[in-house]
């Protein structure tokens, strides 16, 4: 029964997720606000509904109820309880649902936090969480429905890989996810940006935000699996350059330059249609990184699923997305300034500081994204297997991560728009002797200030009796003239 339960409220999201997709962008577009107020509720009754259909997969696996495929596969009697809620999204089916959650749960909070620009804009931006909701509520219930029944029900189940009944994986999973679907709300407030053509400085405001949200739980979310690789899996490091490694790592480049260029819009108006494309492939490269996951495509010890079936819809999701924004991005894209303060800056500026960040990052994300996809293209065209390994991107890669280390160590030191760069470089040292003798006089003065207090008080009366006595002389020579002579 409660398989059931969860079944029909997945379905029901899934309609929950299509009118919050059209109430948000036909309400946007007609400024209508009885059909935004049905976006925003939209918004709510599909993160319910999802919310809902979690609970029950995650009450089936803590009963054990081994007629649901999905506990069937992943789950056994004798395993610990809180392996058994964990292996709800240890799976496939179920952290496809976990995914479906986590985005119902951005749209929520857009709804009810997000300070846009106007009402409008914010529908505009539940809209399109809406189609994203839509897209992978489908994936879900036609190709990855965690509610499959067995029948008849067997007395026990498979268990869970014995890899992943580990607490790293526990809470690893769920904050990559955070990432992951984070950067949808960066995307849709991109969208939206493109759609009303105002990426302007406000815009930036409230879309850094979410950027750094998504980016932030990305970065514990890569550092957790790369603590449990270095204790679980035994290979003695931390980072292998592993296909799924760097699906999640591509994404998190992107995001890293887009909340640097989001602060150079907020702060100057710089960097506008840069920020815009950055906001899409940050999200585009989600996608990717879930189709490599799934799709079968890289082998790798962190794949879910090898099924091309399911590889095949997120690749369509995957051409859908990255086409329709950039075919909008190539229509409406914010060209260059027509009025407002000038956005031109010097060489040795914070704004150049930005640019030479995001080159170094692009050009880190371009040797990452050939090196993953390499073994494919070779495999497409030839049919022959190769491999890229570690010490090509050991290899490519360190030079620039070092001189990255040096730009940020010089970039945050220069001032918008006009900077010293002589006093940029400045040796460290130099800065550590400056602060020292500040704190020194500081301290001084504040050993000083008791003393200080008290002869204060004792020059101020001196200084009043000072001035009487100066005054009294002053007066003494006109008294003696109006007075007159004796």
């Amino acid at each position: 029964m409660i398989a059931e339960l969860g079944q029909f409220a997945l379905v029901f999201a899934l309609g929950a997720a299509g009118v919050q997709a059209w109430a948000g962008l036909v309400g946007g577009h007609r400024r209508d606000w009885k059909i935004i107020r049905v976006a925003e509720r939209a918004t709510y009754a599909q993160a319910g509904l999802t919310a809902a259909a979690f609970l029950a997969l995650t009450i089936a696996h803590a009963a054990s109820d081994f007629s649901v495929l999905n506990v069937f596969a992943n789950s056994h009697s004798a395993k610990p309880f809180v392996y058994k809620l964990t292996g709800v999204w240890g799976n496939h089916e179920g952290s496809m649902l976990l995914w479906s959650l986590v985005l119902a749960g951005y749209a929520a909070a857009v709804a009810l936090f997000a300070r846009a620009p106007t009402a409008q804009f914010r529908a505009r931006v539940l809209g399109v969480l809406g189609l994203v909701a839509v897209a992978f509520g489908a994936f879900v219930i036609f190709t990855s429905n965690p509610f499959e029944r067995l029948i008849p029900a067997p007395l026990d189940g498979r268990d869970l890989n014995p890899l992943l009944q580990d607490p790293g994986l526990a809470i690893h999973p769920p904050f990559l996810y955070l990432g992951y679907v984070g950067f949808a709300a960066a995307f849709a407030f991109a969208v939206a940006a493109l759609i009303e053509r105002r990426a302007d400085r406000e815009w930036a405001r409230w879309a850094r935000p979410w950027a750094l949200a998504a980016w932030s739980f990305m970065t514990v979310g890569i550092a957790l699996g790369a603590w449990w690789a270095y204790y679980e899996l035994g290979w003695g490091g931390f980072w292998f350059w592993d296909p799924v490694e760097n699906a999640s790592f591509m994404p998190w480049l992107a995001g890293t330059a887009l909340i640097h260029t989001l602060k150079a819009v907020a702060t100057r108006g710089a960097f506008k249609s840069w920020t815009v494309l950055l906001a899409i492939l940050a999200f585009s490269l989600s996608l990717l990184g879930t189709f490599l996951v799934r799709s079968g495509v890289l082998t790798s010890v962190h794949a879910f699923a090898v099924d091309p079936a399911r590889g095949v819809f997120i690749l369509a999701i995957l051409g859908a997305t990255v086409g329709g924004s950039l075919i909008l991005y190539a229509l409406r894209s914010p060209g260059p300034p027509t009025s407002g303060p000038p956005t031109a800056f010097a060489l040795a500026s914070r704004e150049t500081g930005i640019l030479v960040n995001n080159l170094v990052l692009m050009t880190i994300l371009g040797t990452v994204f050939l090196g993953t996809f390499y073994p494919v293209f070779v495999d497409i065209l030839t049919g022959e297997r190769v491999s890229v390994g570690a010490p090509y991107f050991n290899f490519v890669i360190t030079p620039f991560a070092l001189f990255l280390l040096f730009a940020a160590a010089v970039g945050q030191r220069l001032p918008w728009r006009r900077g010293d760069l002589a006093g940029a470089l400045r040796p460290a040292r130099a800065g550590r002797r400056d602060r020292r003798r500040r704190r020194r006089h500081l301290r001084r003065a504040l050993c000083a200030a008791p003393r200080l207090r008290g002869r204060g008080d004792r020059l101020r009366r001196v200084a009043r009796g000072r001035g009487a006595r100066r005054s009294a002389r002053a007066h003494r020579p006109l008294e003696r003239d109006m007075d007159g002579p004796a």
